[in-house]
């Protein structure tokens, strides 16, 4: 099982970066190679991306979920990552924004780029264009302030 840990720095509030967090199925514009995300319902999403240049499904649920805290995820197949994402109020216009995934490297092309940390740098760089995203815009483009606790 592969671990990544990664975190950024975002000038906005807590509220701002939490609700766009939210809004699952607008992660094509900032995270590459994902191609569709779909919400289902409050706490089932599908997924669709391309990794190690080949296309991947997976449905992922919700587990537990608190505004402007935490959104924790896991996969329900064995091709999608579990994890959790959490939102740290540094002032009232600054977040820290966590990310932490585990996932399993299948194949030759995903056990080596993790190996060389292509994974990390991926997320990474989802992160640093989330930060492009968010701060960017004068609103969010929606929110989702429900509690989910599975």
């Amino acid at each position: 099982m592969k671990t990544i840990e990664e975190s950024i720095e975002l000038d906005v509030p807590v509220s701002k970066a939490y609700n766009q967090w939210t809004q699952f199925e607008s992660f094509p514009q900032f995270m590459e190679g994902v191609e569709r995300v779909e919400q289902k319902d409050d706490t089932r999403l599908h997924w669709v991306a391309k990794i190690g240049g080949e296309k991947q499904e997976w449905d992922a649920e919700i587990t537990e979920q608190h505004p402007e805290h935490r959104v924790a995820w896991k996969a329900l197949d064995q091709d999608g990552p579990n994890g959790v994402v959490t939102f740290h109020k540094l002032d009232e216009g600054r977040t820290k924004v966590m990310v932490q995934m585990d996932y399993e490297p299948e194949g030759l092309k995903e056990s080596v780029g993790s190996a060389v940390g292509m994974d990390s740098r991926r997320v990474k760089g989802d992160l640093e264009s989330f930060k492009e995203f968010i701060e960017s815009r004068a609103h969010e483009t929606g929110g989702w302030r429900g509690d989910v606790e599975n």
